[in-house]
């Protein structure tokens, strides 16, 4: 894998981690992710009509990977509104990396060497261990407001669908010939039902919520469309496991936030995990 490559999927991670933090941070968890998710999609209509068009062979993938990316977004809403984003961020993008690189053996026939699952497995311990090594003080599960679903099995559910939309995204993308095209069809197919959903159920709640937070839409959304796009795009040059693995590494890019901006404390056991994290990413880099 070039260093390219790893560059400009090390910089997708940054942008993740920024608009999932946009998330966290608003009142309404789930009238942020419609906003950036909205945003997204105002973004990609107005560049779609200039680029070249997905082959028809990969629109069965775009229809799919939508989908998957409702779930997945309504997952993530409910995720951060039950828990924390230290908690629920790196059990989420922690554990589908591994679940990609056995489906991507499987479905696609990508090959892992013994030494890339070496640093999947170092990545995976490193994140995952960013949220259950450092525990504060409350150790109560936090339970949403049906007190049916913990943080942790949201988590870990939604890990399920990132890493079911990564691997139909990887065949979709090397099929429609248009990584921008593909992908910006799927934020505004993503945006489209969202939105529906929302004015179907809670409109006039939406609109006054709304009201002066536009911009946080349209950054959010651009982010979170860069983040994607350059990771599908990496994904036509390199195993889509590796390119997977490596965009995790956004809850570094997490933790750096949380501690310059939140001014969070970074424990010793939070220190080794970031530093186990990245030894599976030089790993990965290498093979």
């Amino acid at each position: 894998m070039s260093t390219v490559v790893v560059a400009i999927v090390l910089f997708a991670a940054f942008l993740h981690a920024a608009w999932n933090a946009a998330i966290k941070v608003g009142e309404n968890k789930f009238f942020n992710t419609v906003l950036i998710t909205s945003g997204a999609g105002l973004v990609c209509a107005l560049v779609l009509p200039f680029v070249t068009q997905p082959d028809m062979a990969s629109w069965a993938y775009i229809l799919a990977s939508v989908v998957l990316q409702i779930v997945y977004f309504c997952l993530l809403a409910a995720a951060y509104r039950v828990g924390d984003m230290s908690q629920a961020y790196p059990l989420m993008r922690g554990t589908a990396p591994l679940l990609v690189a056995v489906g991507s053996g499987s479905i696609i026939g990508e090959a892992v060497p013994a030494m890339r699952w070496l640093g999947l497995g170092l990545l995976v311990l490193g994140i995952v261990g960013l949220s259950l090594l450092d525990q504060t003080a409350n150790q109560t599960i936090k339970k949403s407001q049906g007190g049916r679903f913990s943080t942790h099995f949201l988590a870990l559910l939604n890990a399920c669908f990132i890493a079911a939309y990564t691997i139909v995204d990887g065949i979709g993308v090397r099929k429609s010939g248009a990584p921008a095209a593909y992908t910006m069809w799927i934020f505004l197919l993503t945006a489209l039902s969202l939105i529906s959903l929302i004015l179907l159920k809670d409109r006039r709640a939406f609109f006054n919520y709304s009201k002066g937070k536009y911009m946080l839409g349209i950054a959010g959304g651009s982010c979170s469309v860069a983040s994607y796009g350059l990771a599908l795009w990496a994904m036509t040059l390199a195993p889509v496991a590796a390119i997977a693995a490596l965009r995790e590494t956004s809850i570094l890019f997490a933790t750096a936030i949380a501690a310059w901006i939140l001014h969070e404390k970074i424990t010793a056991r939070r220190l080794a995990a970031i530093l186990l994290a990245v030894a599976g990413a030089i790993v990965i880099r290498h093979t």
